[in-house]
Formats: structure tokens, C-alpha cells, sequence
């Protein structure tokens, strides 16, 4: 019996090293070399100053700015150690109420009729309350109010918009997007 449990615990020890250790050692290294950028976590620099990740959302406020997708994390800002979705059910009497005033915000906001199509991804948050993606829709609709605080032609804006859609992923998967950070960016370079 003796020989039995110190068998296993040599065992542990052995695949501890190996699979707690070792292997991970080992595709970090690889990851390190291959995918240098994504495995130091897709930091965006901006006046070589790391400004945020492309993978993780920010709250931009302005009216100069396209805005986020509302996060569930907290109730005013990204916090990242806080990610979560709101778990609200869609027959939520708070979720619902939460929608209805997004979509009165959005509109006063950007100036929008009552019969334009609101996309569900600027009133209801992501998965992860950290999204960092808004849809085409979503972004052409805020170029008007970007293009007037910012004094250029809504043309413009909305070549940019088209300028950086991601397309889906594997040509399938998902639906096209564009990053709100890479965007806000490119507006503060150019304009």
C-alpha cells in the first residue's frame, strides 16, 4: 500500500512539473515569438504610449467620439477586473427599462427620428461587458454627430467607418465590425 501512494505521489509530482511548468513555459515562448503582438495582449500605442488593448473596451463620452457598447462591468466605466454580462433576462423589467432609456439617449444624442432602426449593440451590452467593437450600423449612425462636433464633412467619417471594418471571421463567423478605439484614434490623428 505504502509503495502504492508513493508511486502516485511521485506521479503528481511528475505531471506537476510537466504540465504545470513545463508546458506551460513551453507555448508561452512559442506564443512570445510566433504571435508577439496578440500574446502581449493586442496593446494599441498611440505617441508610443500604450492607450489600451484592441481586445478590450473603453468608455468614450465625448461628443466628438464614437461611443462604446454599454457595459455591464460597472455602471460607469470599463473596469476590466469586473467583467461580466448583466445576466438580465430580456423580459426583465430592468433590463427593459435600461434599454428604453439607452434608446432615448442614442437618440437625443446623435439627432435621430423615431422611425430609424436602433442596432441592439449600442442599448444592450456584450457577454463580457467589455466588448470593444460596434457594429457598421451602429458607427454610421454616430458619424453625423462626430462629423459636426469635429467640423468635417460626414463623408469623410463614414470612409473612414468603411476604411476599417473587420470582416468576419473566417468569412462567416460573426458580422462585420469596427473597433471603437482603432476609430477614436484615427479621428484624433486625422482631425
Amino acid at each position: 500500500m505504502v509503495k502504492n501512494i508513493l508511486r502516485s505521489f511521485l506521479l503528481l509530482m511528475i505531471f506537476t512539473i510537466i504540465l504545470g511548468f513545463l508546458y506551460p513555459l513551453l507555448i508561452t515562448g512559442i506564443s512570445k515569438i510566433v504571435f508577439l503582438y496578440r500574446s502581449s495582449g493586442s496593446l494599441i500605442k498611440y505617441d508610443n504610449k500604450v492607450v489600451g488593448s484592441e481586445l478590450i473596451g473603453q468608455n468614450f463620452t465625448g461628443e466628438q467620439y464614437f461611443h462604446s457598447r454599454p457595459s455591464a462591468a460597472t455602471k460607469d466605466d470599463y473596469y476590466p477586473l469586473s467583467s461580466g454580462g448583466s445576466n438580465y433576462a430580456s423580459t426583465n423589467k430592468d433590463f427593459i427599462s435600461a434599454v428604453k432609456e439607452r434608446i432615448s439617449n442614442f437618440r437625443k444624442e446623435n439627432n435621430l427620428e423615431d422611425y430609424i432602426k436602433i442596432p441592439s449593440d449600442i442599448v444592450t451590452s456584450s457577454g463580457s461587458g467589455l466588448d470593444p467593437d460596434i457594429s457598421v450600423d451602429n458607427a454610421l449612425l454616430q458619424a453625423d454627430r462626430i462629423a459636426k462636433k469635429r467640423n468635417i464633412p460626414v463623408s469623410e467619417v463614414n470612409d473612414l467607418i468603411r476604411q476599417n471594418i473587420e470582416k468576419r471571421m473566417l468569412g462567416f463567423l460573426g458580422e462585420p465590425k469596427v473597433n471603437v478605439l482603432k476609430l477614436n484614434l484615427l479621428l484624433d490623428n486625422l482631425y
